[in-house]
């Protein structure tokens, strides 16, 4: 198991206060990783903080909308500065509102959703990859999801982001090899906090391969192999985590 094993590495883990991104930063931590915790509120990331000290790690939370160019700017320059260096970045955060229809989608709405599911995640990757590349390496890993593979006409424009996310995992594991793997999660419905549109949604539960919907914590498994040394070989690849999402 030691090829698992992330003592002495440094964990920034964007969307961290909640969901899948609460369970892989408290996992790394679990594996010897210090975590950078960033979300918009800032309390909801000091207690993850809380939970990553706990476990015997430092933590540094932060308050940060990846939306926003210069937000992104100002997480990485506060991670470098706390730890002096970046080994995993998780481009976790992202949003899906629903617009009453197409027409109605407004203009404002549909920016906020690319700023946040793909505009984030480019900026962010790009100022921890070039400084990755320049250093010692390290592992990027962005969350798409299956509307990227499954477009429904309700989620356009985050299907569209999170299409985006998986073209840009490739183009930026070639930019960055061979110092840095890319590589993406595509998770399925997974019972977070924000699932209560369709949780009771039973049809949809039995259309899945597995007949269930995700646990937060089985995402885990696919973050810390692909964090980890155990996926040293694997880079430009989008992994779908979701059931059977047929």
């Amino acid at each position: 198991m030691s090829e698992f094993d992330l003592t002495g590495r440094t964990a920034l883990v964007t969307g961290g206060s909640r969901g899948l991104g609460r369970e892989m930063a408290l996992a790394f931590a679990h594996a010897g990783a210090d975590v950078v915790i960033a979300s918009r509120k800032l309390e909801a990331c000091q207690t993850v903080a809380r939970e990553v000290e706990a476990l015997g790690r430092r933590a540094l939370p932060v308050a940060a909308h990846v939306g926003r160019w210069e937000d992104n700017d100002r997480l990485a320059e506060a991670a470098f500065a706390q730890f002096g260096r970046v080994d995993i970045l998780v481009n976790n955060a992202g949003m899906s509102p629903l617009a009453p229809s197409l027409a109605e989608t407004s203009e404002a709405l549909f920016d906020k959703i690319v700023d946040v599911n793909f505009k984030g995640p480019f900026r962010l990757s790009v100022l921890v990859g070039e400084r990755m590349a320049a250093g010692e390496g390290g592992a990027i890993i962005n969350l798409s999801s299956t509307a990227a593979f499954k477009p429904e006409p309700h989620t356009i424009p985050y299907g569209g982001a999170k299409a985006a996310v998986c073209a840009m995992t490739v183009a930026l594991a070639k930019a960055y090899a061979p110092k840095v793997r890319v590589n993406c999660i595509a998770p399925g419905p997974f019972l977070t906090d924000v699932s209560t549109a369709w949780r009771e949604n039973k049809t949809y539960e039995q259309s899945l391969g597995l007949k269930r919907f995700g646990r937060p914590q089985e995402i885990v498994g696919t973050a810390l192999y692909l964090a980890s040394d155990a996926s040293s070989y694997v880079t430009g690849q989008v992994i779908r985590v979701d059931g059977g999402s047929w």
